[in-house]
């Protein structure tokens, strides 16, 4: 079996599945966020259910329209809080505890290798990076498994990717995952199970990992996974809040297909309007003009991804036709990057440093863009109007090359600085 079916089937306590088969599987975690919630809580009430499954395993995060910008979002937040408060949610994070819960989960050790967690978020796969099966999956099918702890699944066939060879400099798992959607495309592993493998994944932190499992579902993927080694155990051992276990593949572990990539000829990537598999390398794009600049979200807000852009734009300033936006992606990010003097560095540069939240990411508030403006941004995606108006562009790339970008008011690449 392939690590996406051991732990499927820890989950029906059976010895075994099998791609293609539907199995009920017993749940880890529940996530559910200020969008998603409201929803599943509706449909939790419509059940006749008495109570939730277990008050310890439910996580209700206010991260999208957080701080609250308006009377809607407000109304939304409130209804996470009552129902947390009636039902006793531990799990229950509030602003100036919360962080974006992608970023939140794993720092905080709520999310272990060997679980299965379902969010109402289509980046819950980010937990793969830890060796977990995690899916998004709709708020009511989130509101059936916080009434009864169990979902359905159809067992995902798996793919492959091997990743050999060394990064060149600045290249990231961001540059990793945009060049292999951009070769497969955004469904090139539809329904599947992207399992990340390699030289370059076995050398690369876990900041890394996170990243390239959350875009999992930009090609498709229902989950991103990668089998848990000594920098996952390093990594979870300090944060754990519960016992895990590992899972790897068999050797004989059965893929529809197997994609190698030399990472030695992968370049910083950017992917153009409007899709994340419109790919290509920073270096061809340089003529383009930006007028705002995102870092953070659940993709790239970790505490590495903001020493990078800091390293990049020390000493110098945003240029005067871009607006740069920094956001840590939880409170401890926030207060590392404070102690190393990150935001600092942003804020001697000109950037805006926000307080976690999903924000401009989805279009939501801080950072709205007008008709006809372009942002580079170290988001998951750039569909149309995904950051304001419909006439707006979003190009998403690492953290070196947006920071590059704010300063050179252009696509730019972190050599030119």
């Amino acid at each position: 079996m392939t690590i996406t079916e051991k732990i499927l089937a820890a989950h029906t306590g059976k010895r075994e599945v099998s791609a293609g088969e539907l199995i009920n599987a017993s749940i880890d975690l529940v996530l559910a966020n200020d969008i998603t919630a409201p929803i599943a809580i509706e449909e939790f009430r419509k059940t006749g259910a008495i109570d939730v499954f277990n008050r310890d395993r439910i996580a209700l995060i206010p991260d999208h329209f957080t701080p609250q910008k308006d009377i809607k979002s407000a109304e939304q937040c409130k209804i996470l809080r009552d129902f947390a408060r009636e039902y006793q949610i531990a799990l229950y994070f509030e602003i100036g505890r919360m962080g974006i819960e992608h970023a939140l989960l794993p720092e905080q050790g709520l999310v272990v290798p060997g679980d299965l967690v379902v969010g109402a978020d289509s980046h819950t796969c980010t937990y793969g990076a830890i060796g977990a099966f995690a899916t998004g999956v709709g708020s009511t099918d989130v509101a059936a498994a916080m009434a009864t702890g169990e979902c359905w699944f159809r067992v995902p066939e798996s793919m492959k990717f091997i990743y050999f060879g060394r990064l060149n400099k600045w290249v990231s798992g961001k540059d990793l995952i945009l060049h292999t959607i951009g070769d497969i495309g955004v469904d090139g592993a539809l329904s599947m199970a992207m399992e990340f493998e390699g030289e370059a994944i076995a050398n690369m932190p876990m900041s890394g990992r996170l990243t390239m499992c959350n875009m999992a579902i930009e090609a498709g993927g229902q989950n991103g996974i990668i089998a848990p080694d000594g920098i996952t155990e390093r990594y979870v051992k300090e944060r754990a809040k519960r016992p895990y276990k590992f899972y790897i593949s068999d050797p004989d572990a059965n893929y529809v297909e197997v994609k190698e990539y030399d990472c030695s000829t992968i370049p910083l990537t950017v992917a153009c309007p409007h899709l994340p598999s419109n790919t290509k390398p920073a270096a061809e794009l340089t003529n383009i003009t930006i007028d705002q600049v995102v870092v953070g979200s659940c993709t790239n807000g970790r505490l590495e991804d903001l020493r990078e852009a800091a390293e990049v734009i020390k000493g110098k300033r945003v240029n005067p036709n871009v607006r740069m936006i920094v956001i840590p992606a939880t409170q401890l990010i926030y207060k590392q990057s404070m102690k190393e003097g990150l935001i600092d560095i942003f804020i001697d540069a000109e950037a805006v440093v926000s307080t976690p939240t999903c924000g401009p990411c989805l279009g939501g508030h801080m950072g709205i863009l007008a008709k006809g403006e372009r942002a580079m941004a170290t988001t998951n995606r750039n569909f149309v109007g995904r950051m304001g108006h419909p006439e707006s562009e979003v190009y998403l790339s690492g953290p070196a090359v947006a920071a590059a970008t704010a300063v050179l008011g252009r696509i730019g690449l972190p050599e030119e600085l």
